[in-house]
């Protein structure tokens, strides 16, 4: 499935991350997947209320959680720069599909990092 969210086809996830040598490509394109993940399941279940939502994104993170482990591998770790970032992309991403007043902790809920 494409992405028709014109704001999240322009948007470049985990961008600070990316920028800095310390996060390996490899494993940061995976979490990229996991978010774009998410926003395909957004489009295709339309969810109707936060409570839905927040269901899509408890499975995104869950993604997130496993990929602890392929960080510290690559001698990286989701540490606070990575939390943040991530936290806001999920923030990004809720706000994109029209749940501004989602709670970004609630997004994440579920997170091990």
């Amino acid at each position: 499935m494409s992405i028709t969210n014109q704001q999240v086809n322009e948007y470049v996830f985990l961008r600070a991350l990316y920028a800095d040598a310390y996060y390996p490509d490899r494993v940061l394109d995976k979490g990229r997947a996991v978010l774009l993940g998410l926003c395909e399941r957004i489009e295709a279940e339309r969810p109707s209320d936060l409570a839905a939502l927040y269901h899509l994104t408890a499975v995104a993170t869950e993604a997130f959680n496993e990929l602890e482990a392929e960080f510290e591998a690559a001698g990286s770790e989701i540490e606070t720069v990575a939390r943040e970032e991530i936290a806001e992309d999920f923030g990004f991403v809720a706000s994109a599909y029209g749940f501004g007043d989602a709670d970004v902790e609630e997004l994440i809920a579920g997170r091990e990092w």
